[in-house]
């Protein structure tokens, strides 16, 4: 059987995977009358479908269906996206839900509901999604950065990296401004121990360097001298 969608203003779109015609005509009129574009899958298979073709912003998910249970959903829709998952099910026991959650599951909600704690929760779960999408885009001064394109330019000149340098250049981003020891850049970019002996920070950052001051702008990664280094402005 396909899916059913069902237009409402131009809102975020929801897929509900729901088995239990009742409970999904529910779902459906309510999230359209809150203004969201709703698509009803009646089964796992039909939700996987749906979610690859017209990928939703937010998933509700039963976990009683028939054929592909909902936990083999949850887990394949989490392998293929970030997209924040709901869990709707009559199993209240504490492992139950813990076996969702471990399934990729973002949030749980037991039958019966309250449908103005669902609508709360989805809310929640789409302004977590939201503030994600944000911090993928880093900004400092005139440089940009792209966690989810991997795409780096300051001003409007493209910087090309290596995966080491992004993720150098990226840790910096995050902490602006502060002081990032060599300890700490050891520990989180290359994850091992050098013993105070290998000089590849320095190289490193002299890469970063001649790629982000190739047409004499301004140095942005600064040394602080006998500690590390620290991303920001003269």
């Amino acid at each position: 059987m396909a899916a059913r969608c069902y237009n409402a203003r131009m809102g975020e779109r929801v897929l509900v995977v729901e088995d239990e015609p009742k409970i999904g005509d529910l779902l459906r009129r309510g999230l359209i009358y809150e203004g969201y574009a709703v698509e009803l899958a009646p089964n796992g298979e039909t939700g996987l479908s749906a979610a690859r073709d017209r990928p939703p912003d937010i998933v509700l998910l039963d976990l009683m269906l028939p054929g592909l249970d909902g936990l083999t959903v949850c887990r394949r829709l989490r392998a293929a996206s970030d997209v924040p998952i709901l869990i709707l099910t009559a199993k209240e026991a504490v492992p139950d839900r813990v076996a969702g959650l471990d399934a990729g599951a973002d949030d749980y909600l037991v039958k019966p509901f309250n449908f103005d704690e669902l609508l709360a929760r989805v809310r929640a779960l789409l302004r977590r999604r939201q503030r994600r999408a944000t911090e993928e885009l880093l900004r400092f001064a005139e440089l940009t950065l792209n966690d989810k394109t991997r795409e780096v330019f300051r001003g409007d000149r493209r910087v090309e990296l290596t995966a080491r340098e992004f993720e150098l250049l990226a840790l910096f981003m995050q902490h602006p401004r502060q002081v990032l020891t060599r300890e700490v850049l050891y520990e989180r970019i290359w994850d091992y121990d050098f013993g105070g002996e290998s000089n590849i920070i320095e190289v490193y950052i002299r890469y970063l360097r001649a790629k982000l001051e190739a047409r004499g702008e301004p140095r942005l990664i600064q040394t602080v001298r006998g500690v590390g280094y620290a991303l920001r402005e003269e």
